[in-house]
Parts: structure tokens; sequence; C-alpha cells
């Protein structure tokens, strides 16, 4: 039987008699774990590939935990059962034990030592050797990015330079951060740039610093990010960007481990690992005369690949939750309608992550009740592609919704900061355009955008704001609204 990865422990939640209780997911997320809620044993197999564990509960017999063994033998998969039961069936407790269960708890346990000493008591034994325990705000939930954390986990414990490569957006800076946080350098500075940001002079000051006088202005000493970082990791973002000249220097700097600041004569050793990424073919760019041969076989030890956001489709649901939970400040829990969730799958993604983080913080904007359903779902093409349901018909889809919540399967809990989470595929029909949609598309698509636009204005307490949540530069929602008042759609001017 295949065993399942442990250094992300995800529960998968069977209790088809109440939903998944905010105590307990508060409790679960305080502990360590990450939460999936099924309610049928179709849900409960079909998500048991990138679980942990299961949480089931029995009711009268151990009819019910006999049938998930049964479904786990068949499905070659191997996992502890944790059973909930009744403080009252002490008989059923015995029996669940004797029939194979790996753990029992009461039914009403929401105690933070309770379920902590069950995670080391299921785990202990098994866990990887360097788990990248301490690294926040990741998602290795799909088999390519578990095996791509495993390798980065193994690459973080050798002093060796990394290239990362990947589309814009894929998370290689989240990814530079495992390899700086799993390594032994995890207790010095993490020091970033972005070599596409700056120009030449400044992106080389920025590195290797100045001396006081070195220039007109320099008045004081400056240490560059190659000192800010000793002992540490230095992040190079987008080094196919470099300027030649520049690449020439800092392969100096990467040959001779040392630097001199400029204007100075001393020399300073460094004790700096160097991480670089960049969404370019540089092997192309060599042939081109873009990008020096020497320094790409210099930064290239380990080169890691990062897939693009819809070749790792199993990383897409557990983004989306991570992404609620991170831009909300209630702490209540995020769910996500199975509907929702085959929009979030079926959608390719072409700005990644980043794209999705901005498509879930307007859902945050425009959903009432912690429950994200298709109404609420707008993607970066959705004026050009498609016409989504106007704001007046969110509250009537939420509560059409929350009726078919009560019987859908894979309700979502809020998922924790530290969790590597979970996948949900499902696969259902995309949504219909509203049959009462304005006269053409793009009628229906600025009307919704003013709509969109004139909510989030009113939630705000300004412009820049109203950006952030809507996902979009101050400057593009400043075109946006004068665009909009062109079509003669009346603005407010408030804020």
């Amino acid at each position: 039987m295949k065993s399942q990865p442990v250094s992300a422990p995800l529960a998968l939640w069977l209790d088809p008699e109440t939903p998944l209780s905010q105590s307990h997911a508060q409790v679960l997320n305080e502990t360590g774990w990450a939460v999936l809620s099924v309610d049928t044993l179709d849900g409960l197999i079909q998500h048991a590939p990138h679980a942990s564990a299961i949480v089931l509960r029995l009711a009268q017999d151990v009819t019910r935990l006999k049938a998930v063994q049964q479904l786990l033998q068949d499905a070659n998969v191997s996992l502890p059962v944790v059973c909930r039961v009744d403080r009252q069936e002490l008989e059923l407790a015995v029996g669940a034990t004797q029939a194979g269960a790996s753990a029992v708890l009461a039914l009403q346990d929401t105690r933070v030592d309770s379920w902590q000493q069950l995670r080391e008591n299921l785990f202990q034994n098994t866990a990887p050797a360097a788990p990248v325990r301490h690294v926040r705000h990741v998602v290795f939930v799909d088999p390519a990015s578990q095996h791509l954390l495993a390798l980065a986990q193994k690459v973080a414990q050798a002093e060796v330079t990394a290239l990362l490569v990947g589309p814009t957006g894929a998370g290689k800076e989240v990814l530079a951060r495992v390899l700086h946080e799993a390594s032994p350098r995890a207790r010095g500075p993490f020091v970033a740039l972005n070599c596409a940001a700056m120009p030449e002079n400044l992106i080389e000051d920025m590195l290797f610093g100045h001396e006081k006088g070195a220039f007109t202005g320099a008045h004081r000493e400056h240490k560059g990010l190659f000192e800010q970082a000793q002992g540490g990791t230095l992040f190079l973002d987008e080094i196919g960007e470099m300027p030649m000249p520049l690449q020439s220097k800092l392969l100096r700097v990467l040959q001779e481990k040392q630097l001199t600041r400029l204007g100075g004569q001393t020399v300073i050793p460094l004790n700096v690992r160097i991480v670089a990424a960049t969404n370019k073919d540089l092997r192309l760019a060599i042939e081109q005369r873009e990008f020096r041969e020497d320094l790409y076989y210099r930064i290239a030890t380990f080169r890691m690949r990062l897939l693009p956001l819809k070749d790792r489709p199993g990383d897409i649901i557990p983004l989306a939750v991570q992404s609620l939970v991170q831009n909300d400040n209630t702490g209540k829990a995020w769910q996500i309608h199975p509907q929702a969730q085959a929009q979030l799958l079926q959608y390719p993604w072409p700005g990644n992550v980043r794209e999705l983080e901005n498509v879930m913080r307007r859902a945050l904007v425009l959903c009432p009740d912690h429950i994200v359903t298709s109404a609420h779902l707008m993607f970066d093409d959705w004026l050009t592609t498609e016409a989504f349901a106007p704001i007046e018909k969110i509250e009537t889809t939420v509560s059409e919704d929350r009726a078919t919540l009560a019987s859908a399967s894979a309700l979502l809990s809020a998922a924790s900061h530290d969790a590597q989470a979970w996948s949900a595929p499902f696969h259902t029909t995309a949504p219909q355009t509203p049959p009462h949609a304005v006269q053409d598309l793009h009628s229906a698509s600025r009307m919704n955008e003013h709509q969109v636009i004139m909510a989030t204005l009113a939630a705000t307490p300004s412009k820049q704001e109203a950006a952030k949540r809507l996902g979009i530069s101050p400057r593009t929602l400043r075109y946006k609204l004068a665009q909009l008042r062109e079509h003669g759609l009346g603005m407010a001017t408030a804020n």
C-alpha cells in the first residue's frame, strides 16, 4: 500500500450528521492540521491520496469504520483512521479500537492538548527528517509540487546555488524562501532583489554598496545587499534581465566570494548563498549573447522548474482558501462552493498564482457570508470572455447555494497559514450567462465592472485601498473610472 506524506497533515473530516464546527476548525488549525470536510464516502476516497489521516464520526456501531477501511484497502491507500465517539458510548469506543481505529477521541473534544498529542502519536515515527514546518504561507499539494518540495528540502541542506525557472507569478520567491528556511541558514537574513525593476547603476549600488564620498550624493557609506545577506540567502529575481556589464561583476563576486564597495579599497569576505530566478530561457539568451554562459553555470548548480498553475491543479483550491484566510481579518472559516471550485479548476490561469490571489481578493470583497460561490468569481479576462451575474444577484445566489451546501460534499474549512493544505478536483460545467443579461456582452461587462468598482469604493476608506482589494493598481483604477465615465456610467466622486 502507498503511505501518505505527513509533513503537512491533512485530516479528512467525515461527519454526515453535523458539519465541522468553528471550535473544531480552530483547534485543528492551532495544532498544525489542515482540514477538508467531506460528507460522503465517495468524497472521502476522492481526496484520500492527498490526505494524512481520516477523522471519522461513529454512531451506534463500527459499520462506518469498516466501510472506510475497506475503501482504503481497495484504493491501495494506507491512512490512520481516528474515530470520534460520544463520551457516553464507552462500548462503541472499545469496539472502534478493536476494529482497528488508530485513535479514539471524544466527540466534543476541542482541547489543544488532545489534538496536538494525536498528531504526535500518529506521525512522530514517520515524519521526514527535514520537514519545512516553519515555512509559512506555502502550498505544496499537487504531486508535482510535492516532488518539487522534496527536492527543495534536499537542496536546502547543501551549500549550492539554485536557479528557479518558471513563468511570472508561479511562486518562485515562495520556493526561494523554502530553500532558505529549510536550510542551516534559516536564522540568517533572506534578502531579495528584482533585477528587472531598476537601472544598471542602481542595481550595482544596491548589490555591492558604496563608501562615503564615492560619488556625488554619497553622504555616508552604504552596505549592499550582499553584505546585508551575510550568513543568509540572497535571492536575485529575474536575473535574466540583468545588464551584461553587471553580469561580469556579479560573476567575479561569486567566484571570489568577496567584494569591494564602490569607491572603497577594503576587501569584504562573503558568506552568502545565492538563489536566482528567471522566467526566460537562459540557454536561448546565451545563444543571443544576452546572458553570460559562465554566469549561468555558476548560478545553476541546481536548476528547479516551477510549473504553471494550470499544470498543478491540486494546488489551486488550497491556494484559493489560503488567499481568503490571509486577506480576511475576521478569523472566520471560509468555504468554496463545489461549482466555484470547478470554475477555479477549469480556468487556465495565465497569470498563475498572482492572478489567483487577485481573483480571491475580489471574491472576498463580494462575498457577504464567507461562502464563495460562482457569482463571486471574476477572472482577469472576464471583460472579454464571460458576463458574470450582476452584484444585486449575489445575495439571491448565496441564499440558493446555502441550501445546496447543506448536502454538498467537500465543504472547506479555514486553512492553517503554515499548512500545506489539500486539493479538491471537482469537475462540473461552467456557469451560464444570466438570462436577463444586458443587451450585449460588452455592455454587461461594463455594467458589472461599474457595480464591482462602486461596491468596493463604498466598502473602503480610500481609492488606494479599493484598488488593493480589487487586485489592481491605483493607476488602473483611475483609468477604469475615467473609462466608465466615458461610457455614460455615472460614478460617485467619494473616497
